[in-house]
């Protein structure tokens, strides 16, 4: 999401540059690819980024140019060098960084719509088939395998997913983020989909496919909200959106989440966490939560609410046909 002080497209999303702040001191870096970094156009990127720069909050995946967001970022802690690349696989071609247009690192991915033996012509299709461009996808894998030279654990994010939709993985996901892999990734993580989804096991190297939301405080996804001041662009439109995404994506935003209008199963959150030895990850696995009635996520450990993460994680996966198991290990969940 872009922060700007004077879009006016930003106007009543509370996305001034002062509700940065939290993140100072907290994280070590912020990733910027995805399918709304250019909301609010050249001016939003540029006072985000100027914004971080200022601030010393390190970012990877957006920039002023396609060069910049395409830049990994290389940080060193306790004399291991960690490398970072962030690509968005998601959203109109408008939110992807050019040569000379600000924007985001991206894969740009094709969908096909089989109709099989489904006699329903302009019906659901009876499959729908979803690839990477290759170019794009190309840039990906060589930009990663030129990462790994440099670095001891590579790290990819991916702005990647269905969005609202429990269980079902598109074919570009398990695809993009395997090659990830195969080019030099020693791990993968997803977003985007605003929900939970699996984790894979792939050639040693765990894949998160979604790790649904961290903080998410948005009361303009609600279906009542109005705008004030603001107005829509041709990029966004959020009220319109905000009644929009119901009828597309099947379920109503329940009243009690006022600032977290998500699907009902996306209160079940994790954060993802790779041990380290001798400058490998030598395993992964996650801190359950559950997000309340104000939008806060908790952490929760081995009792009735962290089973119930468990019991969902283990859910989703198997039901995407996924292959890592899980176990307790105190209050956090390994993947073995």
């Amino acid at each position: 999401m872009p922060y700007s002080d004077t879009a006016p497209e930003l106007d009543d999303l509370d996305r001034e540059l002062r509700n940065l702040e939290p993140v100072k001191g907290r994280f070590d870096l912020v990733t910027l690819a995805g399918n709304h970094i250019y909301d609010a156009g050249e001016t939003g990127v540029r006072d985000t980024t100027a914004w971080l720069r200022e601030n010393g909050v390190p970012y990877v995946g957006g920039g002023m140019n396609l060069e910049e967001a395409e830049r990994p970022l290389v940080l060193e802690r306790q004399g291991i060098r960690f490398g970072f690349l962030n690509y968005n696989c998601t959203g109109i071609k408008a939110m992807n960084a050019g040569k000379n247009k600000a924007g985001g690192a991206f894969v740009d991915v094709v969908t096909h719509y089989e109709l099989g033996n489904v006699a329903n012509p302009g019906g659901p299709p009876d499959h729908i088939f979803s690839f990477p461009e290759w170019s794009s996808f190309e840039r990906m894998t060589g930009q990663i395998a030129a990462l790994r030279e440099q670095c001891d654990i590579v790290c990819v994010y991916l702005h990647k997913g269905i969005v609202h939709k429990p269980v079902a993985l598109a074919d570009y996901e398990r695809f993009i983020s395997r090659a990830a892999i195969d080019a030099g990734a020693d791990v993968v993580f997803g977003s985007h989909s605003h929900i939970l989804h699996g984790v894979e096991v792939y050639k040693g190297r765990t894949i998160f496919h979604g790790l649904n939301n961290l903080i998410a405080w948005v009361p303009s996804l609600s279906p009542n909200w109005k705008r004030g001041k603001g107005k829509a662009t041709e990029v966004f439109d959020p009220e319109e959106w905000a009644r929009r995404r119901i009828e597309r994506f099947g379920f109503v935003p329940d009243p009690e989440y006022p600032t977290y209008p998500f699907h009902p199963e996306s209160i079940y959150s994790i954060i993802a966490k790779c041990e380290i030895e001798d400058k490998k990850i030598v395993r992964t696995g996650f801190i359950p939560m559950i997000v309340g009635k104000t939008g806060i996520p908790e952490i929760v450990g081995n009792d009735e609410r962290g089973a119930r993460v468990l019991a969902y994680m283990e859910k989703i996966t198997r039901g995407a046909g996924l292959n890592a198991r899980f176990e307790w290990s105190g209050d956090e969940i390994l993947i073995v």
